[in-house]
């Protein structure tokens, strides 16, 4: 399949992976590209060696393109971006700030720099700035989160910046794939789906949370405080809601989440831990491969386009 997205990154089929943080390794990110979708390394809030090391492991099992997601909040964000350009690194997304101050030196060296917004103004902010396209993000999406949903959210964003615009949030299956590109996406990127693949390397109980969930299994935490953050809900979220509903501070809730997506990934604690998930996790019903996804998501697409066709005919 060919759109503006598979034809800027090199790639086969416009699924990009999101970069979620201490899930997105090599083993993941390799899987992906090698399947013909953009796979991408999440530094999230590792340092720089580290993700220097992510990058050359997936080079050394993958020949297709791959990309890095920073957090611009990361403490060696400054490092990171030095160090995706000294590894040859062809695409970078980017989230949870500004990423001007890189945006000359990315451009130098080839690499297409897509951010993820959450508005119109954010979107035209970042068109305006150099970027190839953007990733608009609806609050269906699992971790951090806006405020506007993807079916509201992209159409505005393609109506508003001449970029391509990559479609997130609440996409599950082939038939959201579709739907994204009904409303003028050119691609789309996916997170929980893929939290249960094979190659995903997080703990088992993670991914069985995530085939267990049923449609209405997700929380948002922290709308008060500005920080909303979407996860399955759990003992932990229960706790943070009650006292986040009776006025605790910030650091308050800040030590009840403290480290609480690592206890999830690699621990496995599914009870206190803080499992990002988004709405789509009562759509994800059984492991797979990477390739299997993928294909079977083109596959569902275009017969969700082609039923389309039959009834309007």
């Amino acid at each position: 399949m060919s759109t503006t997205i598979t034809e800027i990154l090199d790639i086969r089929y416009p699924i990009i992976q999101g970069g979620m943080a201490w899930v997105a390794d090599y083993h993941i990110a390799s899987a992906v590209s090698n399947a013909g979708g953009l796979g991408i390394i999440a530094a999230g809030g590792a340092d720089a060696e580290f993700v220097r090391n992510q990058i050359r492991k997936t080079k050394e099992v993958c020949d297709k393109p791959f990309g890095v997601n920073i957090m611009l909040m990361n403490p060696e964000a400054d490092k990171i971006a030095e160090v995706i350009v000294e590894e040859g690194v062809k695409v970078v997304t980017t989230g949870a700030g500004n990423p001007s101050k890189y945006m000359e030196m990315w451009k130098k060296a080839g690499i297409k720099v897509i951010p993820v917004v959450a508005s119109v103004a954010m979107a035209k902010m970042m068109e305006r700035l150099g970027a190839d396209a953007v990733v608009a993000e609806g609050t269906e999406s699992g971790g951090h989160i806006g405020e506007s949903t993807t079916m509201s959210l992209v159409p505005q964003v393609v109506d508003a910046v001449n970029i391509p615009v990559i479609a997130a949030g609440g996409i599950g299956d082939g038939r959201g794939v579709a739907a994204a590109f009904m409303l003028g996406a050119r691609g789309v990127q996916m997170g929980t789906a893929f939290l249960v693949t094979d190659e995903c390397n997080i703990h088992e109980n993670y991914k069985q949370a995530v085939i267990k969930a049923k449609d209405i299994d997700t929380k948002v935490t922290g709308r008060t405080t500005g920080h909303p953050v979407r996860t399955l809900r759990n003992k932990m979220t229960r706790e943070y809601l009650k006292l986040e509903n009776e006025g605790a501070t910030l650091e308050e809730l800040e030590r009840l989440t403290l480290g609480g997506l690592r206890k999830a990934v690699v621990e496995g604690d599914t009870v206190n831990g803080s499992v990002m998930a988004g709405q789509i996790a009562g759509l994800v019903k059984e492991s797979c491969s990477c390739e299997e996804l993928i294909k079977k998501l083109m596959d569902e697409m275009t017969e969700s386009i082609v039923s389309v066709r039959e009834q309007l005919a």
